[in-house]
């Protein structure tokens, strides 16, 4: 089934990029794409595709029924049911999937996927992206940080592979890189100085160049 999406006013790059941060975590929610393809339900993908759309529209752009059904090519109808599902709900049938894919066969219903969307919407806004992404981003930033020859990037990173985003605290960066140093300096006088929470791998290293770039400039104007 093909997804219609119309002319949208504001930014479509930074719109098509928070849909698909949801429509991933919505994915995340329910196992990943092995998980979906273990229960033959790639079908559902289109439906959390719709969803997330309906979601992000409306809670970051504020558009009326009328205006998300136009732009996403669904009736009125839908588009309300999908904004007054129930994300606790959804959650409870997440955790009985092996139920739901016998209670969905083919097509996601609509309440379902709206629940699952705005339960992924809330946390992305939280923090909480999708594994996917998270690990997406992780081997970028290894690759950028191997093409910029930056050696402590590339360390923290080899060394906190794996960590699970956000980071709300030192401790758990403290236990992976407790024994290196990052340009000369105990991890620990790093970390302690980051602003939390670290919400992925990318923001893990800007937050640790601004703490040097600021001990850099003390040091010169010494």
């Amino acid at each position: 089934m093909v997804i219609q999406i119309t002319s949208i006013p504001e930014n479509t790059q930074d719109v098509e990029h928070l849909v698909s941060r949801v429509f991933f975590k919505s994915i995340d929610l329910l196992g990943g794409l092995s998980k979906l393809a273990e229960f033959r339900t790639l079908t559902w993908l289109p439906s959390l595709a719709r969803a997330s759309y309906v979601i992000v529209l409306r809670e970051e752009y504020l558009k009326t029924e009328e205006e998300i059904a136009e732009k996403v090519g669904l009736t009125k109808n839908t588009v309300r049911n999908i904004l007054r599902a129930d994300p606790t709900l959804a959650l409870e049938k997440i955790k009985k999937l092996e139920e739901l894919a016998k209670e969905e066969l083919k097509e996601m219903k609509v309440h379902t996927a709206g629940g699952i969307a705005k339960l992924a919407y809330k946390m992305i806004k939280e923090g909480q992206d999708a594994e996917t992404l998270v690990h997406y981003c992780q081997l970028v930033s290894e690759e950028v940080a191997k093409i910029l020859d930056v050696p402590w990037a590339y360390m923290v990173l080899k060394h906190t592979k794996g960590i699970k985003y956000p980071i709300n605290g030192p401790d758990q960066l403290l236990e992976r890189l407790k024994d290196i140093k990052i340009k000369g300096h105990d991890a620990a006088e790093i970390l302690s100085k980051l602003q939390y929470p670290i919400k992925n791998p990318a923001t893990l290293l800007h937050e640790i160049k601004q703490v040097l770039d600021s001990r850099e400039e003390a040091t010169y104007s010494i």
